[in-house]
């Protein structure tokens, strides 16, 4: 909690020792080594108010009896409310608002499981290498579930968009804010992610005639297009008029 971490409720943990005689036994919590050494069990309990989140025994007799087992549960819970209660409560009662500078970060996210082998590269090459350049641990699971993470965000966020770009597929109908990278007499090719662009056809520059590309975009200038086709030679053809119409009514400005 006090990095940050988002967890439902704060947990705490108790040891529950025994010591046995024939038929007699005796539970007691917070056992120490010596306890440990000569008595029966150490049986480790946390959790929160509501409920129990781990177990862990170590034993040494031949096993327990249903008693024994309740006894312990029942003693570990008074305990376990009574640190909670008394001891880290009054100190913290819930999460920080952010993570620690410190705290690991991670971003999870899901790509096309056919773009694994893009993502991961011939041996390991681009992953290896997102990972260089970031400073990033990702994990990609084969159902194309991605797990990024970090100590720092901006890693994290790096390496995604990395991973983003180059799993990147337009879609026809989508708005696109990219930049103008090449002119030619027929059109203006805009790179929407990068290494991936499309052409505006010079009649899909304006509203009106456009008598020369130049008049409308220049290489380097940025602009809204809309993915109007991408034809069966994977080439994706855009429409700068159609995004900014589309954005108008949307009452958003260009």
């Amino acid at each position: 909690m006090d990095a940050g971490v988002p967890i439902k409720a704060p947990v705490a943990g108790i040891s529950c020792g025994l010591i046995s005689d024939g038929d007699d036994w005796t539970t007691f919590i917070d056992i120490q080594g010596v306890e440990d050494f000569h008595g029966e069990m150490d049986f480790k309990v946390a959790g929160t108010k509501k409920g129990i989140t781990a177990i862990q025994m170590d034993l040494k007799n031949d096993g327990l009896t249903p008693e024994i087992i309740k006894s312990a549960f029942e003693i570990t819970r008074e305990a376990r409310i009574q640190i909670l209660d008394e001891i880290m409560l009054p100190v913290i009662s819930e999460p920080r608002s952010e993570l620690a500078p410190t705290a690991p970060k991670m971003i999870s996210m899901k790509i096309n499981p056919d773009k694994i082998r893009e993502v991961i590269g011939s041996g390991g090459k681009v992953i290896q290498k997102i990972c260089a350049d970031t400073g990033a641990k990702i994990d990609i699971e084969d159902d194309g579930s991605v797990f990024i993470s970090a100590i720092d965000i901006e890693a994290c966020r790096a390496a995604k968009q990395t991973i983003d770009n180059i799993v990147f597929e337009p879609e026809v109908g989508a708005l696109y804010y990219g930049q103008v990278v090449r002119i030619l007499p027929i059109g203006a090719f805009v790179e929407l992610a990068p290494g991936k662009d499309g052409m505006i056809h010079i009649s899909k520059l304006e509203n009106r005639r456009v008598a020369k590309v130049e008049d409308v975009l220049n290489v380097g200038d940025w602009t809204w297009v809309k993915v109007t086709e991408i034809d069966d030679r994977g080439r994706v053809n855009l429409s700068r008029k159609d995004a900014l119409k589309e954005r108008r009514e949307m009452g958003l400005t260009d």
